[in-house]
């Protein structure tokens, strides 16, 4: 190896962007190091594999070289195997058997057999299966390891077992290998038993086990399971928090995160972004300042990923200024952070702002994609901006090219529903190029629910049998409209109908943090202490805002068959009700309350809250499955417009 050769290499070894990667692959002409093949690899490697972003350039710099070996072939296989479109390593690999003079080996048939997987092509995985068997590559530990991972990606556990089981000595990778596809195809004891039989485990196996339980939903053996694991490491702790959060369980995520901290073990992205879920999920607001906190002192408000994960927590827990003071602090922003932001501003109502936020996106070069259109549509639904909206629609399609998915066509329809102009909706709903689904007619029935429109309701509730007959909410709504027209023999109809199908209304739960503990209250549960609290302080709420507030119960959808005093006890049992009394109960006065809502927040409910932040003069924050309504003054956010 020359002087020139060696220079060069050293250069590549210092190499960190694709600028500096062009000012590299310049000095190889100019120096005649353009033909050297090690040259060539090298920064065809470094191009393919190392830098982020550089795959183009990759494959430019392969066209270029005349006669590519097979490493060469196999590193741009690698490249393309990883990227968003796996299936041009399938395409790039049939070129190297045709075209080429290079012999595929174990790595080639590893590396292209991992984008089938990615591809979920199980066709292709089959005949590059049978390939490696003809070149004698198929027992070998590295092509044998992906070949088990390819099955199990495309939900092919049997052939997978096959593989693992005709290896002669498996080493640990493929142990572990196997025990992972028996999770992702959803075979937990095979899992187990396959565990239990490993001659030895690392750290992984241990760390599979934890992913494989966490993802199944086996909260308690996952934790039975992290006690044994001999030495923990930032896996270990992240696939905990990760997993209890991803499952609802946000106090144990939190717990966890804690004793993370305790061990002295310092929090990577993942767990912080994790735990950060957590807290946006079940609206900790209190518990997010800490982490954030400890963010800003450890260092990591660089990571674009964790300040993205902060800007969806603080959107998401009712604090627009934070969320908004991350953002404009962050130094370089990805799509996610623009689109994080001006999901928060839609959440909140304030259509206006999120477009003008989506035009200096526009003019920063970043370029939307079909995510950030469908919180473009959200925020002009939620603020009525019709005309607006109808008009983004039409430009994500004609001046960015991108398809309408079905959450887009939803948003459309939610757009006209809101603003009470139902026949547009129904007509857009008929007039779709593909067939609707459940969810964008029951966007319509909602629509219909909201403004009362019981003919259009009842058309739509007979197509949203045929597609989901089995939805309770979908009854449910309808029933409500029964309710609110009077038509108790249409309710009464529609009652018994749920019955026979042993259909279950979905219970409502609110979630409210106090001491950085997350309480629920769930719809109609038997009483406890903590529920025998919020129920009394209740009561003393709801008896002032009669004398002086003039509420009156909005009970016109509660059923027609019990007493008017049942009737209000129904309303008053809401879960929303009873989590804000909780915190009034329990913070100090003059304290805002944050609650989360599975459910909408009803009519009564909505008018209690305002209610409440007029005579007790407190700031209400209640997060429902629509939309953020900030109670102030006697007056909400959402200008009642929801």
């Amino acid at each position: 190896m020359n002087s020139r050769e060696l220079h060069c290499l050293a250069l590549l070894s210092k190499c960190k962007s694709l600028r500096t990667l062009k000012q590299i692959h310049a000095f190889t002409f100019r120096t005649g190091l353009d033909t050297d093949l090690l040259v060539a690899g090298k920064l065809l490697l470094h191009c393919a594999v190392t830098l982020p972003d550089s795959l183009h350039y990759a494959r430019r710099l392969f066209l270029d070289i005349r006669n590519p070996d097979v490493f060469m072939y196999n590193t741009l296989i690698r490249g393309l195997s990883g990227s968003d479109h796996p299936c041009h390593a399938l395409l790039l690999f049939v070129e190297m058997r045709r075209k080429s003079m290079a012999l595929p080996d174990s790595f080639s048939f590893a590396f292209v057999i991992k984008a089938a997987a990615n591809c979920r092509a199980l066709r292709d995985g089959l005949q590059l299966h049978r390939q490696a068997i003809g070149y004698g590559l198929d027992t070998h530990l590295f092509v044998g390891t992906t070949l088990i991972s390819m099955y199990a990606e495309c939900a092919s556990l049997d052939f997978a077992r096959k593989v693992f089981d005709e290896m002669t000595k498996p080493n640990i990778v493929a142990w572990n290998a196997v025990v992972a596809a028996c999770f992702r195809c959803e075979e937990v004891k095979d899992a187990e038993k396959l565990f239990h039989r490993m001659p030895i485990r690392n750290l992984t196996s241990w760390n599979i086990m934890l992913a494989g339980y966490t993802k199944a939903g086996e909260l308690r053996l996952a934790s039975k399971m992290f006690m044994n694991v001999p030495v923990k490491d930032d896996v270990s702790w992240s696939t905990m928090i990760v997993g209890f959060a991803h499952n609802g369980n946000f106090n144990n995520a939190f717990t966890f995160f804690r004793e993370l901290r305790r061990e002295g073990m310092r929090p990577n992205e993942v767990s912080l972004t994790g735990v950060l879920s957590a807290c946006a999920q079940a609206g900790a607001f209190e518990f997010g300042r800490i982490v954030h906190a400890f963010v800003e002192k450890s260092g990591f408000l660089q990571i674009i990923s964790v300040n993205n994960a902060l800007i969806d927590t603080y959107s998401k827990c009712g604090n627009l200024y934070m969320a908004r003071l991350v953002f404009d602090k962050m130094l370089k922003r990805s799509a996610v952070s623009w689109t994080a932001m001006i999901a928060g501003l839609a959440m909140h109502g304030y259509g206006e702002e999120a477009i003008r936020l989506f035009s200096e996106m526009e003019e920063s070069n970043i370029q939307p994609d079909g995510v950030i259109f469908i919180s473009i549509l959200y925020a002009c639904s939620h603020a009525g901006l019709v005309e607006l909206g109808c008009k983004y629609f039409s430009r994500m399609i004609d001046l960015y090219g991108i398809e309408p998915a079905m959450e887009h066509y939803g948003c459309i329809v939610d757009l006209y529903g809101r603003a009470g102009k139902l026949q547009q909706a129904f007509e857009f709903v008929s007039q779709m190029p593909v067939p609707p689904n459940d969810i964008v007619w029951r966007t319509l029935l909602g629509a219909c629910s909201i403004h009362g429109n019981l003919e259009l309701a009842e058309k739509v509730k007979r197509r949203l049998s045929e597609l989901d007959p089995g939805n309770s909410g979908d009854h449910i709504l309808l029933s409500n409209i029964y309710a609110v027209s009077g038509k108790w023999n249409d309710v009464a109809t529609l009652r018994r109908s749920m019955t026979h199908q042993r259909l279950q209304k979905t219970p409502g739960w609110s979630m409210i943090e106090v001491d950085r503990i997350m309480y629920s209250f769930i719809a109609g549960e038997k009483q406890n202490e903590m529920t025998k609290e919020a129920h009394e302080k209740l009561r003393e709420v709801m008896s002032r805002l009669r004398v002086e507030g003039g509420y009156v119960p909005q009970i016109g959808a509660v059923l027609h068959d019990i007493e008017l005093e049942e009737k209000e006890d129904s309303v008053l049992k809401h879960s929303e009700k009873l989590a804000v009394a909780f915190g009034m109960a329990r913070l100090p006065r003059g304290r805002g309350i944050r609650v989360v809502k599975n459910l909408r927040i009803c009519r009564d409910c909505h008018t209690v809250m305002k209610l409440i932040s007029k005579v007790y003069e407190v700031e209400i924050v209640v997060r429902d499955r629509s939309r953020f309504h900030s109670f102030r003054h006697g007056s909400c956010s959402c200008r009642d417009f929801w």
